[in-house]
């Protein structure tokens, strides 16, 4: 690996300038000595390179020296072509000049590379949206962009999830982040980090004051903090259910945020803890064409537990979707919930709406 270390070295002097020694070999994971021994190896296969000691030292090479080796293994040139969200730079504009982009470094690769980066362009591709995520509205990040590389504060005009009104916010940009499909602005508002979605995002102005960024913190770090807010959320209240195992894998994909451990299939002997004294589950026939009198399920093998977690008691009504496939057990007032809403759905439907025609 001695070979790919040297490139690396010469890669590193060549964009970054002079480089302390220590830098360079905490980049590299090795020595200090290590690095001085290549530098000399460097050095004698032609490439002027030199060392200065001293506080302000550090590796160089001579002033006017460039290499056209782009120092690509075959894997990294694959990587470049297998690029994990193209819709992320047709959002940001970019999407001819990531074309332009990777048609140069495809010039620059050597001819060896070149059929394996290309084919793995053409066998690989990767779909950031979700399943069944539904038409996206259209975002505007021109501005949000430009508050973002020019280091400047963004006032926005804001609508919360739920609310109709619109709120006025100063906010102080780290960057944008493209999660699932969906865009995010993560920016400090009064000096804390706080999320905004792009497609919420009414209007956005870049102010001519800097921004003030908390020292020493960068995007990465403020997306972990945010996403780590959203994912640890508390959920008051807390649901118990159970739903036929031929349903599981589209419950997963639905309820993937409300779930709160994974999924667990239930043994036949629990299933039938389950069954009242008529052979039913609590309502639910335990003979039907896809299930037997005691609780399991001909085809797959029966139920399945689920534990969901949410905000407030009426976002259960989020589990009518799956019909008589999916059963509340607890709490009471979950299944007293989802019994008026089922309720109030059969009086709807229930009632003759047929427009009379006029004679």
């Amino acid at each position: 690996m001695k070979a790919d270390r040297l490139l690396s070295i010469l890669l590193l002097l060549q964009t970054r300038g002079r480089v302390p020694a220590g830098e360079l070999a905490a980049r590299l994971e090795v020595s200090t000595r290590t690095v001085y021994r290549d530098v000399e190896a460097l050095s004698a296969s032609g490439v002027p390179v030199y060392a200065e000691r001293g506080r302000h030292g550090g590796i160089a090479l001579l002033p006017g020296f460039r290499t056209d080796v782009t120092g690509l293994t075959s894997d990294e040139a694959r990587a470049l072509f297998i690029l994990a969200a193209p819709g992320a730079h047709r959002a940001l504009g970019l999407d001819d000049a990531l074309g332009s982009a990777l048609r140069k470094v495809m010039a620059a690769l050597p001819a060896p590379h070149r059929p394996a980066a290309e084919l793995a362009g053409r066998r690989v591709l990767v779909d950031p949206d979700r399943w069944l995520g539904g038409p996206r509205p259209a975002v505007d990040l021109d501005e949000l962009q430009r508050a973002v590389f020019t280091d400047r504060r963004l006032r926005i005009r804001y609508r919360h999830g739920g609310e109709t009104r619109l709120r006025t916010y100063t906010v102080d940009p780290y960057g944008l982040v493209a999660k699932a499909g969906t865009w995010y602005l993560a920016a400090d508002r009064r000096g804390r980090p706080q999320l905004f979605r792009a497609d919420r995002v009414a209007s956005a102005a870049v102010t001519d004051a800097p921004v003030r960024r908390r020292a020493g913190v960068e995007l990465a770090e403020v997306w972990a903090q945010l996403r780590r807010q959203v994912e640890e959320r508390p959920a008051p209240v807390r649901v118990t259910a159970r739903i036929r195992r031929e349903r599981l894998d589209l419950a997963v994909r639905i309820l993937g945020g409300a779930l709160t451990a994974p999924p667990r299939i239930m043994e036949p002997t629990e299933a039938e803890q389950h069954m009242d004294g008529t052979g039913e589950a609590n309502g639910t026939s335990g003979s039907d064409a896809t299930g037997t009198s005691d609780g399991t399920d001909g085809a797959t093998g029966g139920w399945a537990m689920l534990e969901l977690g949410y905000p407030v008691l009426s976002a259960v009504r989020q589990l009518l979707q799956f019909g008589d496939s999916l059963e509340v057990l607890d709490p009471p007032e979950a299944r007293r919930v989802l019994a008026d809403a089922a309720a109030a759905l059969t009086t709807l439907y229930a009632a003759d709406r047929t427009p009379h025609r006029s004679e």
